[in-house]
């Protein structure tokens, strides 16, 4: 459904209408997830865990966030008009112009540096930046190249939980690798089932990213597969070097054959609903882990 025109609407309509617009560029659902990450890292690097800093490495992070996705969205705006899934969006709607959304996300991105360098450290901030760029002007413009655009989106999708970690302790540690390495192999399975379902409004956009060839078969769903795997070894890591303990292992375990076991239904049928299925599933995986973890840790 289209939204009404801005140009028949006053007053305190105009104005709902304009606040609706800027809170769908934040993707919020989206960046609450990455706020999520960020805190679930902080509270499992923290022996004693400081409330304000976490609430505002949370904002900072949503805000970090919601600046990036609004950013990639002024980017594509007009790839965004030829896809059925994002024509709705704010821009290609015009219920936002190109100036209102650069001067929006622009003030997200002052503030949500400006909150984590008072509230965390330089080397938070430093790769907080990082991950902005990598996702805006590397992975989004990479989205028209090839499937490499899924390994280097996968960098700043799995920095949240690293940045946690060193907002708490001011230092890359190898458990903030830990949990960044699981978060970024989870990318791959992620990545590639959501562009298998929305693989014919990709291609009117010209985005290629499934791996390898590009196309939505066997060789596609056995990468899949693989990537799954790896999340079996790297689920018990935390385990194995003593950062949580069993009760999470054998919960992430759990998750993640059950992940596993979907990818074997997309390589037997090569189908849109089990590639769904890989989608929904990996919604799940990666919060219910997240979850076990600080659980098992607290």
């Amino acid at each position: 459904m289209v939204a009404q025109p801005f140009d028949s609407l006053t007053g305190t309509a105009l104005i709902a209408a304009k606040a609706r617009a800027y809170g769908q560029m934040l993707k919020p659902r989206l960046s609450l997830l990455v706020a999520f990450s960020c805190a679930f890292g902080f509270v499992l690097a923290s022996s004693n865990t400081n409330l304000v800093t976490l609430t505002m490495l949370f904002i900072g992070g949503f805000l970090l966030s919601g600046a990036s996705v609004a950013i990639n969205q002024i980017m594509e705006k007009d790839f965004d008009k030829v896809m059925s899934r994002t024509m709705n969006r704010p821009m290609p709607t015009e219920r936002l112009t190109f100036r209102e959304a650069v001067v929006f996300s622009i003030m997200c991105t002052i503030l949500s540096i400006a909150i984590l360098a008072a509230y965390t450290n330089p080397l938070t901030v430093g790769l907080s930046v990082l991950s902005m760029i990598l996702y805006c002007f590397a992975y989004t413009p990479l989205k028209r190249i090839g499937s490499i655009a899924v390994f280097v989106g996968a960098i700043p999708g799995a920095l949240p939980p690293l940045l946690g970690w060193v907002a708490a302790t001011g230092r890359i540690s190898y458990e903030a690798l830990l949990i960044f390495g699981i978060q970024f192999i989870w990318q791959f399975p992620h990545f590639w089932a959501i562009a298998w379902v929305a693989d014919e409004d990709y291609k009117k956009a010209g985005f290629k990213l499934l791996p390898l060839a590009g196309q939505k078969d066997l060789n596609t769903a056995i990468q899949i597969m693989i990537y799954t795997l790896f999340l079996l070894p790297l689920g018990l890591l935390p385990a194995v070097f003593g950062l949580t303990g069993i009760h999470s292992a054998f919960i992430v375990t759990i998750c993640g054959v059950l992940f596993l076991a979907q990818t074997f239904s997309l390589m037997k049928t090569v189908s849109r609903e089990s590639a769904k299925r890989i989608m929904f599933g990996s919604f799940l995986y990666l919060p219910i882990v997240q979850i076990a973890l600080l659980l098992d840790k607290l």
